[in-house]
């Protein structure tokens, strides 16, 4: 009876082991595709889309749902192909050494074939089920960053301005879904999520300095000329910024959204200022968290105000 009794424990506890490693997988694949960085990735898509629709008044539900899918999957294949990449450089940094690749929880060749196979589906899925344009936008995104910017990391510290370009795709792809062309209107959007990445990188960056020295990556310029580059790369876009933000004015509601961008744009610059004065670590942190609220309520600000001038 005692054996039968510690057989059944030993199956138990086999079946809860082979659940929780199953668990854990999941968990490791789905930390592989940056879920964090995807969320923003979807809602400045969805921006896009939404302004596009609001200038041809046009707007479809179904095509909405399959542009953010397929920009998804692209994105989800990229935030995989990059952790592919450097996983040997992430594991010599505290921030990523956890990260499953650098951790050696997920094989190299399992990451690449997860990460080609769910770039390569959304790409077809939007060239299939949206247009034409949105997955060429969608499939330059991921060359150029997985290509251009990824290695130029290592090499010098304009990969910032260069990793910019890139970044600032995913309000075009939605422009795109949703119009079949671009516009000044996409420009616009583009400009500002491309301002933006500066003083948010930089937040980053300053916060991480040590850990990105160990690896290698050269994101910041050596310490004689680091301090003025950091508060150029913070300030200058963060103006720039505030300008641009303010052209996109819906026309019945100009006040409003003008009075709203000023707002914002001036919390953003008064963190960016803080920074740039203390640059401490608390300070880094403050602008970062004030450039994740930032950027969600202006673009929302946007598509709100337009959406009621239709």
């Amino acid at each position: 009876m005692s054996d039968r009794l510690a057989l059944t424990e030993l199956s138990s506890t086999a079946v809860q082991e082979r659940q929780l490693g199953r668990s854990t997988l999941l968990s490791d694949y789905w930390a592989l595709t940056k879920p964090e960085v995807n969320f923003l990735i979807l809602i400045t898509t969805f921006v896009g889309f939404d302004l596009a629709s609001a200038s041809n008044g046009r707007f479809s539900s179904a095509r909405l749902f399959n542009t953010l899918l397929g920009t998804l999957l692209v994105a989800s294949g990229t935030g995989t192909l990059n952790q592919y990449l450097e996983r040997t450089f992430d594991a010599q940094m505290r921030r990523t050494a956890r990260r499953p690749a650098a951790a050696g929880r997920v094989q190299p060749i399992s990451a690449l074939v997860f990460g080609v196979a769910l770039a390569a589906a959304g790409s077809i899925y939007l060239a299939i089920a949206v247009n034409l344009l949105a997955s060429a936008l969608a499939t330059l995104t991921l060359l150029t960053y997985l290509f251009v910017y990824t290695p130029l990391k290592r090499k010098t510290p304009m990969c910032v301005l260069v990793g910019a370009f890139p970044g600032a795709m995913p309000p075009l792809i939605g422009w795109a879904a949703a119009s079949g062309r671009l516009s000044i209107g996409a420009g616009v959007l583009y400009s500002m999520l491309f301002l933006w990445q500066f003083p948010h990188f930089m937040a980053i960056a300053w916060m991480y300095r040590e850990d990105y020295d160990r690896a290698g990556y050269l994101v910041l310029p050596k310490e004689t000329v680091r301090v003025p580059f950091v508060i150029l790369e913070t300030l200058l876009p963060l103006l720039a910024l505030i300008a641009i933000s303010i052209m996109q004015s819906p026309t019945r509601h100009a006040v409003i959204f003008y009075c709203a961008t000023v707002l914002l744009g001036e919390g953003f610059l008064y963190c960016g200022l803080e920074f740039a004065v203390q640059r401490s670590r608390v300070a880094a942190r403050r602008l970062l968290a004030a450039s994740i609220v930032y950027l969600p309520l202006l673009y929302g600000l946007s598509a709100t105000l337009c959406n009621r001038a239709r």
